[in-house]
């Protein structure tokens, strides 16, 4: 298979299961370090956190992205292809035996096989030293400290154990990742304070936004997406995942309360079955689009909605979503999450109940918040993801300045005090 990635100016070395720097590290400048990212999300499937991040990472650093997927198979297999319009990510697709998921150490040595049959094999020489970058803490037994890495990155997005179906290990695995991870990143602030006394470099650095890519539905010669533009008006609007974290009963109350208008629940299926989702005429559930779609989806809303259930699965989350709603110029409707709150208060209206909730659809229907809309772009404007990323390096470099100056003072011996000398030496 050819590949199209732009090859890392680190010279071919053998790879070694080694955990740390090593002595024979090339001395390659921050931009150039290869990334393995590990990842419970698939490059293409909904374009959230991970994926923005790492694109752009991928400007200055060779990207590997390790999905996992579990298949009707018997034993792993994997394959390899460049990540479509990123030619710096190689994306390294792993197919693990759903039969054996409770076989934790089959599935840690099934995923160390492929990913060192990569990186012996076709990405030879590409990817050795690199900064490991988790998003998946069920891949830490596997990885960490076996590649011979420079650093561990940890990029907390979700309180992943509360979601349903989580692994049992889930827990365990992401309390060990977060005890040696050498920074860690968290999407929301009380992800951050809940890690803080099993690491102190753990920093808070929530959602990012787009807003040229969302900003284009602010311009008159896009077209609303002919799918949205079809619905009666009002039209209520929601993009994302549709899974347990959505207040069903919310948006039925909320057809109810529209009877003439419409809500328009655009995203992929997870975890849920459809069959069980209420039924409305003016309720439409759209399935999943293209992220190149969302402006012209998001032109056509006339309030933009943040309707999530209160429970273990949300207590956690700062949306994405929630500044792409913004920097499309639309007013924000939000279910009283704890983090949506605290970030999103001044720019957004924060139902505590369903009647509060529809109330501020009809409102913001009827007579959007101009001040509203105005922080909102604002807010949006200044938490680009590159202004995110560009503060995440800085704690990255800062990370390996500490490791390699921890490595020197290993090496050389401390000064012997003179004898006459009254200063005491610790």
């Amino acid at each position: 298979m050819l590949f199209t990635g732009t090859p890392s100016t680190v010279p071919n070395q053998p790879w070694s299961p080694t955990s740390g720097k090593t002595s024979d590290s090339p001395d390659v400048p921050l931009e150039n370090i290869p990334l393995i990212a590990f990842c419970h999300l698939g490059w293409d499937w909904v374009w959230q956190r991970p994926q923005q991040f790492l694109s752009r990472l991928a400007r200055t650093h060779p990207v590997l992205f390790v999905e996992s997927h579990f298949s009707d198979i018997t034993t792993g297999v994997s394959k390899l292809h460049p990540a479509r319009g990123h030619p710096a990510v190689i994306v390294l697709e792993m197919h693990l035996p759903e039969a054996r998921t409770s076989e934790a150490a089959f599935i840690d040595a099934e995923r160390r096989r492929l990913l060192r049959q990569a990186l012996t094999g076709p990405l030879a020489g590409r990817f050795d030293h690199a900064i490991l970058w988790f998003n998946d803490p069920m891949t830490v037994t596997a990885f960490a400290r076996q590649l011979g890495e420079r650093l561990i990155v940890y990029d907390c997005m979700d309180e992943l154990a509360q979601f349903h179906g989580a692994p049992p290990l889930l827990i365990e695995r992401e309390r060990e990742l977060t005890r040696i991870a050498d920074v860690i990143f968290c999407g929301g602030r009380k992800m951050r304070d809940k890690r803080l006394p099993l690491n102190p470099n753990c920093h808070f650095y929530g959602t990012g936004v787009d807003c040229a890519h969302f900003g284009t539905a602010l311009n008159d010669d896009l077209s609303v997406a002919p799918e949205i533009a079809t619905l009666p008006g009002p039209v209520l609007g929601y993009f994302g995942v549709v899974d347990e974290r959505m207040d069903y009963e919310l948006l039925a109350k909320l057809a109810d309360a529209f009877p003439q208008g419409s809500v328009a629940i655009v995203g992929p299926f997870a975890k849920v079955d459809p069959a069980h989702f209420p039924r409305r005429p003016n309720l439409h559930w759209l399935g999943g689009r293209p992220y190149a779609e969302l402006p012209a989806i998001t032109k056509g809303f006339s309030v933009c909605l943040m309707p999530f259930a209160i429970n273990a699965a949300t207590e956690y989350i700062n949306p994405t979503k929630a500044l792409e709603y913004m920097a499309a110029g639309k007013p924000v409707v939000a279910t009283a999450l704890d983090e949506i709150r605290t970030n999103f208060n001044a720019v957004a209206l924060v139902a505590k109940t369903h009647d509060e909730f529809i109330a501020c659809c009809r409102k913001e229907a009827l007579r959007p918040s101009a001040s509203h809309i105005r922080r909102g772009l604002q807010l949006a404007r200044q938490n680009s993801w590159e202004a995110i990323i560009a503060r995440m390096e800085g704690h990255i470099a800062q990370a390996l300045r500490e490791q390699e100056n921890a490595a020197v003072s290993h090496t050389i011996p401390p000064p012997i005090p003179s004898l006459t000398s009254k200063r005491a030496y610790v």
